[in-house]
């Protein structure tokens, strides 16, 4: 059973989405049903056949989360020795060398990757190209539309 990386942060989000889950989301669904049986034949009832897809997809996201923290490797980068090089958990603040622009990133385990907010998948093409860099290195990000150089500005532990 392989471990998973996880922020801190991280695993607080998916134990809250699990009891969301199991005691909201798991008793509506189950009401449903119920409902959707009480109006007679199952075999054209599209409210019943939705409702069980529903619940489908609730069930194997709790299975889903329970095995994520049972294999959850929880790394707190505020309690590591503050150094200058990308690892997980770390924000990356980045110049990109054509636009001169400045992006932020977190990186980050899979359940936690949110582009929105700029938390990026430690595996992802960028992720796995910051990993183990420092500060001051220039990183060459291959993407769909070509690759992309980068400067590491600053890296942060927060």
């Amino acid at each position: 059973m392989e471990k998973e990386p996880i922020t801190s942060e991280g695993l607080k989000k998916i134990k809250k989405e699990l009891e969301e889950l199991k005691n909201i989301k798991r008793p509506k669904i189950i009401q449903a049903i119920a409902e959707a049986r009480a109006h007679g034949d199952l075999k054209e009832n599209a409210e019943y056949h939705a409702a069980k897809e529903e619940q489908a997809k609730i069930e194997s996201r709790v299975l889903e989360i329970n095995d994520l923290i049972a294999r959850a490797n929880v790394i707190d980068v505020t309690k590591f020795e503050k150094k200058d090089n990308v690892i997980f958990g770390s924000t990356v603040i980045l110049i990109n060398l054509e636009t001169k622009e400045k992006k932020t990133y977190k990186i980050v385990g899979k359940d936690e990757a949110d582009i929105s907010k700029s938390y990026i998948y430690f595996k992802s093409p960028i992720g796995k190209a910051l990993i183990g860099k420092n500060k001051k290195e220039i990183v060459t990000v291959v993407t769909p539309s070509g690759e992309k150089n980068f400067e590491i500005n600053e890296v942060k532990y927060i």
